[in-house]
């Protein structure tokens, strides 16, 4: 991929049929899941990605037995019941926020010593909540660069956790991330105690919180939420010999989407109305502003307004952020004023979103509002230049929507889309070609 990619600006609506990879959410969850499991399991839809492949080759340098076909979408892992094979190894996670978030957990209740290496923009990421309560549990963290930032060492808690008779009892902020939660809860059977986390922050749930526990009760493991805290029973375990991994739903919003800027129509193949991921939300916020949602036999359909204007709206997304970028690259587009809220985690995710959002969309001639968890982007007709992507494949697959209805629309460094959807812009390059 060049360094930068020239969006075609299309002629007619976009009426496209696409598919989709697996989603990278569900992925790093199977992928902990089945490496933690009682049994060999064997994972269908698994997305390749450069945020999956870190954690993959993680769980091969840590000893687990990994099989990988990826012409066909699998993965075949060798669970080995919450035990870590090789007690002493350095992994690097990358770029990988749930890669960083789980295994750092697993490795912290483990009985090794490990060294976990990461990207310059994964240091830069949220971690002291999780190494609060790793410290807690008897875990010794050694940083290596920054207090309470990747790359440490650590020294898991195992030892002092079998001398518990009790269930072990955490109190956890999921503010700046529900990742640290999903990472305490897909690791609890490695505590057989059991698990007791008492949630602090306002914000005690979320979609990607409900996907955790879904999976990890398709694996065979019961979690109780209790309003402001969740817990595991004792000797708790896993157990599974096949799994499904659902299409990638914030993969698919980008082709939506489009269907909504131009007027146009897009299917995405296997992705239905029981899909599990939060993103699922981004199709109702469609239908606010002018769309039609339907279901077919092969996926999910949207068809862009009649009228061919999109109505501005007001909405609230803290539970399906994602998205945020998607709607403010659409929302120059609408007839009045979009506002997006309660968002303000998503500036310590891969860049400071919220800025990247008012920054690039000024940049092409758009007026914003940017606060502290929220923005406000005004209609206009943006004009052509260059788009940055603060090495943020989000901003990147987002901003690219604008091109389709403005001439001149550079992405610079579309490779950063190798995190999560590594073919978006070759796929996109052939749609749009298309085009006549």
């Amino acid at each position: 991929m060049s360094e930068q990619f020239m969006v075609k600006k299309l002629k007619n609506p976009v009426d496209w049929t696409v598919e989709v990879p697996g989603s990278k959410s569900m992925t790093n969850r199977a992928l902990l899941l089945a490496a933690l499991s009682e049994d060999t399991v064997s994972l269908d839809g698994v997305l390749f990605s450069e945020d999956s492949r870190h954690f993959l080759s993680a769980l091969q340098t840590l000893g687990f037995v990994v099989e990988v076909n990826e012409a066909k979408r699998c993965v075949r892992v060798t669970g080995c019941g919450g035990v870590i094979p090789r007690k002493e190894a350095e992994i690097n996670v990358g770029s990988a926020g749930t890669a960083a978030r789980f295994l750092t957990a697993m490795l912290g209740f483990s009985d090794g010593v490990y060294t976990i290496q990461a990207s310059e923009q994964m240091k830069k990421r949220p971690m002291a909540p999780l190494f609060v309560l790793l410290k807690e549990a008897g875990a010794e963290i050694e940083y290596l660069e920054k207090e309470n930032c990747l790359p440490v060492r650590l020294r898991g808690c195992a030892h002092r956790t079998k001398e518990r008779k009790e269930p072990l009892v955490l109190a956890l902020d999921i503010s700046q991330s529900t990742q640290f939660l999903s990472a305490l809860l897909l690791i609890s059977p490695m505590i057989k105690q059991g698990l007791c986390i008492h949630i602090t922050s306002e914000k005690t749930d979320g979609s990607y919180i409900r996907i955790t526990r879904k999976m990890m009760e398709a694996f065979g493991a019961e979690s109780v939420f209790r309003g402001c805290s969740y817990e595991v029973p004792p000797k708790t375990f896993y157990h599974k010999d096949h799994y499904t991994i659902e299409p990638d739903m914030s993969a698919a919003c980008y082709f939506y989407a489009a269907a909504a800027v131009t007027g146009g129509r897009a299917l995405v193949k296997r992705v239905h109305m029981d899909n599990t991921q939060g993103d699922l939300k981004f199709l109702d916020v469609l239908e606010r502003m002018g769309c039609v949602v339907s279901e077919a036999d092969d996926g999910i359909v949207v068809s862009g307004p009649e009228t061919g204007s999109l109505r501005g709206i007001t909405a609230d997304m803290n539970d399906f952020s994602d998205q945020a970028l998607t709607l403010a690259a659409i929302a120059p587009f609408a007839t009045e004023k979009v506002r997006i809220e309660r968002i303000g985690h998503i500036r310590l995710q891969e860049s400071d979103r919220i800025h990247a959002i008012t920054a690039e969309l000024s940049r092409l001639g758009i007026q914003c509002d940017e606060e502290a968890e929220a923005v406000t982007i005004y209609p206009g007709t943006p004009h052509g230049g260059v788009v940055l992507t603060y090495d943020d494949h989000r901003v990147a697959m987002a901003f690219s929507l604008i091109g389709l209805k403005t001439d001149g629309i550079l992405i610079d460094n579309p490779g950063c889309c190798r995190k999560t959807f590594e073919d978006y812009f070759s796929i996109l390059a052939r749609l749009t070609s298309a085009d006549c």
